[in-house]
């Protein structure tokens, strides 16, 4: 029924406001007698456990960073199937960001367009969520990604990640470092391999114990992966998540005006099937078989998921097509997998 649901009504709702609204109702489905409910019905197989990161996650399906960037719906989507959550993107410092609005659908694409700016409330109040969390549910598997503080300057960047991988690092089971959205002027520049080197080895001092991972865009040239991939190993990282999104706007079926006045930003869902699945191809190939690859990026289906963990993904993590599919899209997934294994 979600997709009757969706075509009358949801797609009637600005998407900001939509998502908010999504998001109320996740953070009941979090909570007793609710959440007993939703996990009997969305629970993984036990055979659907994964070992990575030093880590136990239920199922190698999970949410990315961008759908709870303040921690306030992790139980929610643990109960709702995910095998693991990524929080964030959280900044040391609260920021508003980019004026709305900033988020568009491309309905014929199955696709958003967001220029969201690393709207959270910091890492301070991210950091008190996570503690209560711990002492809740403390088996759900927790990621957290951080990204640039908007006021910061771009010289000042590291400084700026180690304030919020200090505070947050002891919470999180692995922290992920943002240096690939589109939507924080300069961010981006901070991928060249001799500018992101010294920023990780100071953020993975900073983080201590706490697995620490890199978040990359698609829009590379594959070169420039491989040698972040290498990079990534040489440095000690403990993985790489591939990938963010991207700028680009080839292949899309949504009327050219539409996607022009929804101006920029980055681009996720489904026409970011085949680069994800490029860029991945890439990543794997320049690490070792044992060092943790998370794919994201144009994840629908559980033959979605399939096939990158056939193609070397640890991990798989989706987000858009949880605004077309539904609160039991996880659900379908796990489902999915498992009646493949058969």
């Amino acid at each position: 029924m979600y997709p009757l649901l969706f075509r009358l009504v949801l797609s009637r709702f600005d998407p900001e406001f939509a998502h908010h609204a999504g998001m109320a109702v996740i953070r009941v489905a979090g909570v007793p007698p609710f959440s007993w409910t939703a996990r009997a019905l969305t629970k993984p197989h036990a055979e659907q456990r994964v070992q990575a990161l030093g880590l136990s996650f239920p199922s190698p399906f999970g949410v990315a960073a961008g759908f709870d960037k303040n921690a306030v719906g992790v139980r929610g989507l643990a109960a709702l199937g995910f095998g693991h959550v990524e929080i964030g993107t959280v900044t040391a410092i609260p920021q508003d960001g980019n004026p709305k609005p900033r988020l568009f659908r491309l309905v014929a694409d199955r696709a958003v367009i967001n220029r969201m700016g690393f709207n959270n409330e910091g890492a301070d109040a991210a950091a008190k969520r996570l503690t209560k969390l711990r002492r809740r549910r403390p088996n759900t598997v927790i990621g957290v990604n951080i990204g640039k503080s908007r006021v910061v300057d771009v010289e000042n960047a590291t400084a700026d990640y180690v304030t919020s991988a200090t505070r947050l690092a002891p919470l999180a089971d692995y922290l992920a470092v943002n240096v690939s959205s589109p939507n924080t002027p300069g961010l981006r520049g901070l991928q060249a391999v001799e500018t992101l080197a010294p920023l990780l080895r100071a953020v993975k001092d900073a983080a201590g114990e706490t697995p620490l991972l890199v978040k990359i865009a698609p829009d590379l040239p594959d070169e420039e992966i491989a040698a972040i991939a290498t990079m990534a190993v040489s440095e000690g990282l403990a993985g790489i998540i591939a990938h963010n999104t991207t700028i680009g706007r080839e292949g899309l079926v949504t009327d050219p005006s539409v996607v022009e006045a929804a101006g920029a930003g980055g681009l996720s869902g489904a026409p970011l099937k085949q680069r994800s699945l490029e860029v991945l191809a890439v990543v794997r190939a320049a690490v070792p078989a044992d060092f943790c690859v998370i794919a994201v990026g144009g994840v629908e289906t559980a033959e979605d998921v399939q096939k990158r963990l056939d193609a070397g993904a640890t991990l798989v993590q989706g987000y858009t097509a949880f605004l077309y599919r539904g609160p039991f899209w996880a659900r379908q997934i796990n489902r999915g997998l498992r009646s493949a294994a058969r």
